[in-house]
Formats: C-alpha cells, structure tokens, sequence
C-alpha cells in the first residue's frame, strides 16, 4: 500500500495524536526551534475551528533574553502572592528557571469577538484547538511543549509584559523545546467509560 494512501496518513495522525505527552522544561535540551519552524507550527494553529469565523487566538513569541524576563517576573509575581508560611524557596527558584531552560515560550492569548457574537467559552476552546494544533505539530517534529497556567497570569505586570489589547486575555504559557525523552504510554481510562451510544 502506497505511504501517501488515506489509510497510511490516518495511521500516522493516530501516531502522532496517541504519543503526545507533557514534556518539561528541565528535559529540552538547549537546541533551539528554528523561526521557520515556529512560523509553520504557528501556521498549523491558524487553521483551528472557529465558530463565526472569530479566530480569537493570539500568540505573544517569548526568546532569547525575554525569556529571563519572563522567569523573573512570574517568580517575583509568586513571591508577592505567597505569605511568608507559605513561600517555597524551592518553587520561586524553579519559577524563575522555568521559561530560561526553553526554546521558546508562547503565550497563548484570546481575543473576546467585539461583538460578542457567541459565548466566551467557544472563544477559549476554539484557542485551546489552535493550541492542540500547534503541540501535536511540534511532536510531530520531534519538539516537547507543556501548557502552564498560573494564576499570576492575571496580573497587570503580566498583561503589561505581554502587551495585551483591551478583549485580550492570557490563558497560559505554552513551553518549548527539543528533548530526548523516551516515548511513554498513555494514562488514560478506557473512553468505553466515557462514552454512551444513543
């Protein structure tokens, strides 16, 4: 059977859907994600379902020194929200380091339609979509990526580090970087468990 047949490209799309994992920060390697790259992946999330035609995903690409940047203030945003008995040494360090051990961080943002044709929450899933577009394409290419979000995300220093617009908001930071982590299995119950045939 020819590799470009429906069924061969069905079989890879399984593949690639099936061994999609979190992959961490302390686990990239300090190879970097080409621009070329990113611009294509982030292509791949353009093309997400979008109700009305809204597409309310925005990327904001965090690099190079920006990176530091970002590590600093989301620690310093931890720090101010912890009280003394609570304040981890251990998190506000590993807080800090997070965003430095990656390729690249994306913020993933959402842009609330101007006119509010539909619900907010179709926004978000249709952002969460473009979002799955562009992890399984970076698995695909061999790249790992974790979607973290903190609740710091809502301050005003992080709306003013992202620059966001008026309906934008931040749903998290998406992780970056090449790895050599082996493949693992999947943890997930049985979907007969969660499905019901009517």
């Amino acid at each position: 059977m020819d590799a470009n047949t429906p069924f061969k490209k069905g079989q890879l799309s399984t593949q690639i859907i099936r061994s999609r994992r979190s992959i961490f920060p302390h686990a990239y390697t300090d190879e970097k994600i080409p621009t070329t790259l990113l611009e294509e992946l982030l292509e791949n999330a353009n093309h997400a379902p979008t109700h009305r035609l809204t597409e309310p995903w925005r990327f904001k690409v965090i690099a190079g020194e920006k990176l530091g940047a970002l590590g600093d203030l989301l620690a310093n945003l931890y720090k101010e929200k912890m009280s003394e008995e609570k304040f981890s040494d251990m998190k506000y360090k590993k807080t800090a380091q997070k965003p430095r051990q990656c390729s690249h961080v994306i913020a993933i943002c959402m842009e609330r339609d101007a006119e509010e044709r539909i619900p907010e929450w179709e926004e978000i899933a249709a952002t969460a979509m473009a979002v799955q577009n562009i992890w399984l394409s970076a698995s695909a290419y061999g790249i790992g990526a974790y979607w973290s979000s903190p609740s710091t995300i809502k301050s005003l220093a992080c709306q003013d580090f992202l620059n966001l617009g008026e309906r934008q908001r931040c749903l998290g930071f998406l992780y970056m970087g090449y790895h050599k982590m082996p493949a693992q299995e999947a943890k997930r119950t049985a979907i007969q468990e969660k499905t019901e045939w009517l």
